[in-house]
């Protein structure tokens, strides 16, 4: 089959992964395009399931809910359903058969008769230019409405400014039609067919002069001068930790979070740059998230919930509160209610005008960008992703631009610059410079008067002009910086800086005790430092244990005997490892490093093993089979999966995100979902363990051995679940601020704890 073909009147371009309707066009994956062009090459046949399933996804394995899941995008984008069925026609127990004619489709000549010319249809709204890596987006549906409360009012949304940016380009509107081509002729033109011709010719001409005029209109006048600090100074200075910073918008105030000891609730202040005088913002403690001041300054919105006593199902679910910003300044308020999270995850809140806020929300397994009218009560999609994930966005306000920062379906990251209405203006692919991590998701902030953004990758900050191009900033440093905000004026940035202090902790199991009140609190640290260090790991059959550490300013795994430790990996900066596990022999380890895979051996020697999507965290490693168990991201959402590393064949465990997965010796697997119920693989489905329901409040990480779970509850407390059996035991107390087990053996206990995490607020003060 050929990659661009008709089916009726929808253009399939199978280069780009689209299906064009007139001047519509979706993007959809890949894979589901290769079921359309299977069915089209035995059109009108019915053609198996498992004959789909093995012809497309050959290089996997995958559930028949994949393959319904493909048919369903295709009959929404062909715009058929699963009650007409004109077009896709589900055969019971058979398969499926495309019932609409496929025609092939031609540059060079021209269909024949048969071939339906598609109506007329009105221009398109968006008028943006198609870039590269474009993905498909819904603009203005409305979006269902939940409860609210005591808006603020202000004046209604205005439309996007500015002329369109160039017209759309991609395939052909219809079917080629007109008679066929002939042959020059040699002799004159008539003076019809003369003034047709300079007619065509300056239309031509004028058709070049636009678009090289636009061009030029989108060039940037001047490049944008480097960025360059002068002065670094602190803005908090206490023994808490500060996080979520940025100015209001007058410029006058900063606005940050602070939490308590246990880092699980907050208040939220605000500090008058001039005069140095904090003011508690919040009445109460409270797990408070993202926050954002409205353009008038009167309004503060923020994310709410309380993850300490939420039920396990509602721990992710934040609530859009907000409060009355200059009475807060006063004295400390209680947010009122503004939009509920009933079953849908709310983040990122970002005032557009005194009545718009603009937020992501995920109510499946993708996140979408919505706009909320505060006095109408309702919501609209701006960006709603078939295919990729959106990760972040910006706005800049006097601009009306937003920028969006989405992986495609091959995890690259893209930037889009959207008008108001979420049409878009401009897509490019983001050009990220070897130094820069590859797959780490950035979350960049407009730089006010220069056309581009900046983000932190830990202890680096970078530039990111609107044309994708990535330059770093020459300000190393030896903490991490995080979440930049400029000031409004463009000539002062705000960062958090500050290490996380986390320790391994080596427990003999005989110093468990029954009760908090009997326990020895004085635990020593493996290999302490002042610095992050966890997921300490037993060598199997040795007296090593491996850990990462940040100790030498970057994320290196270690290996120690308690009296040598030992550096093993030398991986660049800001490198992030997401998992780690040692062979069966305990002479190599199997690493998550920048989500790709390594074996490191001992001596040094590094294996990397290629695969085809990136790895978001690596879980278990059966040597043996060389078998990997880990999350992978596929078309843009996390998959829990298994991995043959010989042959690369992945195998799909979960199609839903997972928090934590684990694998023992003899081949049992749990994992936990996104709202902590525990779980096990079935022939059909997977089966929830119903026993551990109640444990949803518990460390994310648990330990799987000899089918038996191992686990820290909230009250501290190590437990064991016998998966057999199901017979639930209390093991006592593991006391101090133990967050999580990381492994265990027949005597020892390896246990992450937090020791201090000292965040603080710092300002830099940029060059003119």
């Amino acid at each position: 089959m050929t990659e661009q073909y008709w089916i009726g009147d929808f253009f399939i371009d199978c280069s780009r992964n689209q299906i064009t309707h007139h001047d519509q066009s979706q993007t959809l994956a890949p894979k589901t395009l290769a079921v359309l062009t299977y069915l089209a090459k035995h059109q009108g046949r019915v053609v198996s399931q498992d004959t789909l399933l093995a012809e497309v996804w050959f290089d996997a394995v995958v559930s028949t809910n994949t393959l319904q899941k493909s048919i369903a995008h295709l009959r929404k984008a062909l715009g058929d359903d699963a009650k007409r069925q004109t077009t896709i026609r589900t055969h019971a127990k058979q398969g499926y058969s495309l019932e609409v004619p496929v025609r092939r489709h031609e540059q060079s000549s021209v269909a024949n008769d048969l071939t339906p010319e598609p109506p007329p249809e009105a221009p398109p709204e968006n008028m943006g230019i198609a870039g590269d890596g474009v993905g498909p987006e819904t603009a203005r549906t409305p979006d269902h409405q939940p409860q609210v409360a005591g808006p603020p009012t202000g004046p209604p949304l205005g439309p996007p400014t500015g002329p369109p940016l160039g017209a759309p380009t991609g395939p052909p509107l219809g079917p080629p039609t007109g008679p066929p081509l002939g042959p020059l002729s040699e002799s004159p033109p008539g003076p019809a067919k003369a003034r047709a011709v300079s007619i065509q010719r300056t239309a031509l001409l004028a058709g070049i002069i636009v678009l090289a005029l636009l061009g030029w209109w989108m060039l940037p006048k001047q490049p944008n001068p480097p960025l360059r600090v002068t002065k670094i100074q602190s803005l908090t200075a206490t023994d808490d930790k500060e996080f979520d910073a940025d100015y209001s918008p007058d410029g006058q105030y900063i606005i940050f979070h602070r939490y308590d000891d246990l880092a699980c609730v907050n208040k939220v202040w605000a500090k008058n740059i001039a005069t140095q005088k904090e003011h508690q913002l919040t009445q109460d403690w409270g797990a408070y998230r993202k926050h954002s001041l409205s353009p008038d300054g009167k309004t503060l919105v923020l994310l709410a919930n309380a993850p300490c006593d939420a039920a396990p199902r509602t721990k992710n679910c934040y609530d859009l509160v907000y409060l009355d910003f200059e009475q807060a300044l006063v004295s400390p308020r209680v947010p009122d209610l503004l939009l509920r999270c009933e079953n849908t995850q709310l983040k990122n809140p970002m005032w557009v005008d005194n009545d718009h806020i603009a937020l992501l929300q995920k109510p499946s397994d993708r996140w979408k960008l919505i706009l909320y009218s505060v006095s109408g009560r309702q919501s609209e999609v701006l960006v709603d992703l078939q295919d990729g994930e959106v990760v972040d966005f910006d706005y800049a306000r006097q601009a009306a631009l937003f920028a969006v920062i989405r992986m495609d379906r091959d995890s690259r990251p893209v930037l889009d610059l959207r008008n108001l209405d979420g049409s878009l203006r401009t897509s490019r692919p983001i050009a990220l410079p070897p130094e820069a991590p590859q797959h780490r998701p950035i979350y960049p902030t407009f730089d006010p008067g220069n056309q581009r953004l900046v983000f932190s990758t830990g202890r680096q900050l970078f530039t990111l002009s609107y044309d994708g191009r990535v330059d770093k900033i020459a300000m190393p440093h030896a903490e991490t910086l995080m979440l930049p905000e400029f000031h409004p004026n463009g000539k002062r940035l705000l960062l958090i800086k500050g290490p996380l202090d986390t320790d391994v902790w080596l427990v003999p199991m005989d110093n468990l005790t029954p009760t908090d009140s009997d326990h020895d609190r004085s635990q020593p640290s493996f290999e302490r430092s002042i610095l992050g260090e966890d997921s300490g790991l037993f060598q199997p059959n040795g007296p090593l244990i491996a850990f990462w550490s940040d100790r030498t300013g970057d994320h290196q795994v270690w290996v120690s005997d308690g009296r040598h430790p030992r550096q093993l990996t030398h991986f660049p900066m800001d490198t992030y490892i997401r998992g780690f596990d040692w062979a069966a022999d305990g002479e190599s380890m199997l690493i998550n490093g920048n989500s790709r895979l390594v074996r490191v051996f001992l001596d040094g020697r590094e294996q990397p093993i290629p695969l085809a999507s990136p790895v978001v965290r690596l879980y278990q490693w059966d040597s043996g089979r060389n078998n990997a168990l880990f999350s992978a991201r596929f078309d843009g959402a996390d998959r829990l999966v298994t991995a043959d590393l010989n042959t690369g064949r992945i195998t799909i465990v979960s199609e839903a995100p997972v928090i934590w997965a684990d694998r023992d010796e003899t081949g049992a697997l749990v994992f936990r979902d996104s709202t902590g119920r525990y779980w096990q693989p079935g022939p059909v489905e997977a089966k929830e363990i119903k026993p551990l329901a109640a444990k949803g409040k518990d460390a994310k990480v648990f330990r799987l051995k000899d089918r038996q779970l191992y686990g820290i509850s909230r009250e501290k407390k190590l437990w064991r679940y016998h998966l057999d059996t199901e017979v639930m035991e209390s093991l006592g107390q593991v006391g101090g601020n133990v967050s999580h087990l990381t492994d265990l053996n027949q005597t020892h206990l390896l246990m992450s704890t937090m020791v201090s995490s000292k965040k603080e607020v710092i300002e830099l003060h940029l060059k003119d």
